[in-house]
Parts: C-alpha cells; sequence; structure tokens
C-alpha cells in the first residue's frame, strides 16, 4: 500500500456543520435600538436649531411701524399729557347737633335729595323745654316787677314836684323836700332794677329757645346724603365722647362742587396752565368723554412723590359722577398744531414712549434684531396715537409691548407686528 494510501486511512470522517438560524434580537444591534438612537439624534438636532432661531433667553417684544401724519391729525387740539385721580367734592360736611342728646327721629336716608334748611333729625327736647318754660316763668315774673316799679314810681313822681313847690314858697321845710325826693329817687332806682333783671330774664329765656331749636338739626346746604351715622335712640354729641356716642347724623355732598384732583409729575407740570381744556374719563364709565378744564394748580408740591396736586372741575352736571371714582384726566392743547408741523410728525402708540427720570422721552427702534434708544420730541396725543414731531421717521419699527423693559443696543426677539 503506497503512502498516500496510508494517509487517506488515517483521516477522520466528520459531519458538516449544522447551520443554526439566527433568532430575531441576537446577534448583534437591533432595528428598534438603531431606531431609538436615531430618534434621539434628531431631537438633539431639533432642540439646538430651536435655541439658535427662537433664543428663549432674548427679550420677547411686539412692534409697530411709524405712520407719516400727513392729515394734520394733530391740528385738532389733542392731549399734552396724562395723569390719573379721583373725583372729590370741595362742599363736604358731616352734619350733627350743636349740642348733646338722644336722638328722636332722623328724616334722611342715603341717596336723598336734601335743601338748604331742610330738618333732617330732631333730638330729645323734653329737658330744653322745661328749662325753656322756666325761664319764661321768670321772664313772666320780671316783667311783673317792672309794672309794680312803674306804678310806684308814678306815684312818687307828683308827689315830689309839689314838694318842690311847697318848698321853694316856704311852706315846706328843708327835711321834708329830702324825704320826698329820697322816696321819688327810690322808686325810679326800683324801676331801673327790675327793668335790668327783666332783661336777664328775657336774654335767659332767648337762650333756653336756641338750645330747644338746637334739638333740630337742618342741613346746611342743598346737597345728596352719601351716608347716615345715627338712629333714633342713640346719643350724639358735638365732640367725642365715651362709649357709644356718636358725632354725627350724616353726611351731605353739594354734587356741583364735585372736581377731579390729580398729581401731575414736577417734570411735568409746566404743561399744566389755569384755564387750559381737558378730558375727563371715569373708570366706571371708559368710553365716556367729559369735557373739562384745569380750574388750578396747587402751589406745592408732594416731596415724597415728587408730584404737583391739579384741580380739574367738570364742565357739565351729571348724576353718574359720584365722589371717589377713578378718574382719567387728559390735558388738552390750548391752541391747534400748525398744519407744517403735522406733516413733519409720525404715530406712533401711546405704549411705545417711554420716560425717564430725566423727563425725556424716548422709543426704541428695532432694526437687525436689536433695540436702538431713540430721544424724540413729542406733540399732541389723539385718538389715532401719540404724536412724535422729531427724533423719528415714517416706517421706522418700534417697539410697543415690552418696550419698557429694553436697553440700547439689546438683541431682542420680535413676537408680533402690530398694524398701525
Amino acid at each position: 500500500m503506497s503512502r498516500e494510501g496510508l494517509a487517506n486511512q488515517l483521516k477522520i470522517d466528520r459531519d458538516p456543520p449544522v447551520r443554526r438560524k439566527r433568532r430575531r434580537g441576537e446577534g448583534g444591534p437591533s432595528w428598534l435600538l438603531w431606531g431609538a438612537i436615531g430618534l434621539a439624534g434628531v431631537a438633539v438636532i431639533a432642540g439646538v436649531v430651536w435655541f439658535a432661531v427662537a433664543r428663549p433667553d432674548l427679550p420677547r417684544i411686539e412692534t409697530a411701524q411709524a405712520k407719516a401724519a400727513w392729515s394734520g391729525g394733530a391740528a385738532g387740539g389733542g392731549a399734552l399729557l396724562d395723569a390719573s385721580g379721583y373725583v372729590v367734592a370741595r362742599r363736604e360736611a358731616t352734619v350733627s347737633a350743636k349740642v348733646s342728646g338722644k336722638v328722636d327721629r332722623v328724616m334722611i336716608e342715603e341717596g336723598q335729595h336734601v335743601e338748604a334748611g331742610q330738618v333732617i333729625a330732631t333730638l330729645d327736647d323734653s329737658n330744653a323745654q322745661a328749662a325753656l318754660d322756666q325761664a319764661t316763668a321768670q321772664a313772666a315774673a320780671a316783667e311783673a316787677s317792672v309794672k309794680v316799679a312803674e306804678v310806684t314810681l308814678a306815684q312818687q313822681t307828683p308827689l315830689y314836684r309839689r314838694s318842690e313847690t311847697l318848698h321853694s314858697n316856704g311852706w315846706l321845710s328843708d327835711q321834708d323836700l329830702e324825704a320826698a325826693q329820697a322816696s321819688y329817687n327810690g322808686a325810679r332806682d326800683n324801676l331801673a332794677l327790675a327793668q335790668r333783671q327783666a332783661a336777664v330774664s328775657n336774654a335767659v329765656v332767648m337762650v333756653y329757645r336756641r338750645n330747644r331749636e338746637d334739638m333740630v338739626v337742618r342741613a346746611p346746604f342743598s346737597g345728596v346724603v352719601t351716608a347716615t351715622a345715627a338712629q333714633p335712640g342713640e346719643i350724639v354729641a358735638p365732640v367725642a365722647g365715651g362709649g357709644f356716642t356718636r358725632t354725627g347724623i350724616c353726611t351731605i355732598v353739594d354734587m356741583d362742587s364735585l372736581e377731579v384732583e390729580v398729581d401731575v409729575a414736577e417734570s411735568f407740570i409746566s404743561r399744566v396752565t389755569p384755564g387750559m381744556p381737558a378730558s375727563v374719563k371715569l373708570n366706571a364709565y371708559p368710553d365716556w368723554e367729559i369735557p373739562a378744564e384745569v380750574i388750578t394748580v396747587i402751589p406745592t408740591a408732594d416731596r415724597s412723590k415728587a408730584t404737583v396736586t391739579v384741580r380739574v372741575g367738570f364742565k357739565i352736571k351729571d348724576p353718574r359722577i359720584v365722589p371717589e371714582m377713578g378718574a382719567h384726566v387728559a390735558f388738552l392743547s390750548p391752541k391747534p398744531t400748525t398744519a407744517a408741523a403735522a406733516t413733519r410728525a409720525v404715530i406712533v402708540p401711546p405704549d411705545a414712549v417711554q420716560s425717564e427720570d430725566s423727563g425725556q422721552s424716548v422709543v426704541f427702534v428695532i432694526e437687525g434684531g436689536k433695540a436702538e434708544r431713540r430721544a424724540v420730541r413729542l406733540g399732541d396725543r389723539t385718538a389715532e396715537g401719540q404724536f412724535v414731531i422729531a427724533g423719528l421717521s415714517p416706517g421706522e419699527t418700534v417697539a410697543v409691548e415690552g418696550a419698557d423693559h429694553l436697553k440700547d443696543g439689546q438683541a431682542v426677539r420680535v413676537t408680533r407686528n402690530k398694524t398701525g
């Protein structure tokens, strides 16, 4: 046997390898894993793109475009300045009795109109009436004493005159004349004393009569009752006392004396002058524009608020205007703006204009995603908007909402562009 045959006999026969089917999930990363990795990558990329585009760290603002005032709308005597305040009454009184006493009747209620001198309440006058009756009796006794003194003097007068005649003819001694004169003088002095006592008694009667009249409380002026304090049976006094003693019967307001008091910043008070026209809008009736005018500028300032109080009077009277209402006052231009100035002006929303502590008015112009501080000079304010007569050009974009938090050169994100 050859060597080659022997080698073939020594070989070991082996079975062919069996192929095993790969189960799902075995042998390397599955399609689910690759899908999760892909989704995570997409989310990361989207977040990076959103942050780069949206920039949530940037302030969000709304903008508007400045419009040219070609129509000359500023010539209508628009608002030079706005201020807020409250309706107050220049004539208001808490009515009380002049004397202490118990309330007998209250003849008014809230909202009732009263006339000057009208009886609004009465106090228990039983003690006052008793004192008046006593004083009246004493005055009557004093008057009776006067009549007795007058009769006595009437008797002594002719006796004294006859004694003088007899003494002059030598038929009456000096001693008898002196006695007759003394009787006459005594009667005359008694009459004078009785008259003085009667006058005192009559004065006492007047005092007690007025005390009784003071038990009747009357309205000091015409107006409307805004509050009632006392009720029948309560004790009232003109000054505050202890316990449950009240000092007032009711509060009366003269509705014809209503006006508005507003606080104007010192930096703008130069724009307000007495007699200049104004417009008032009440918070309760925001669509009602009430014509008014400046009464006076009170010549003193509030140090803590840096403001000056201005009194504004209504040109019309209306029952809807009541004290303590919140009011918004627009001080109007006393003379129209010229048409030439109007053609150079632009109109922006009032919220676009910011006032700095120095009194300078500024707007923020938005260009290239950044805010540029721009000092401007204002004109009138009308229903169309705020007129800017210098510092801004038509078509420029200004910040409106959020402008009060911007700084010069700050990057911004515009969320909406308002029309107008």
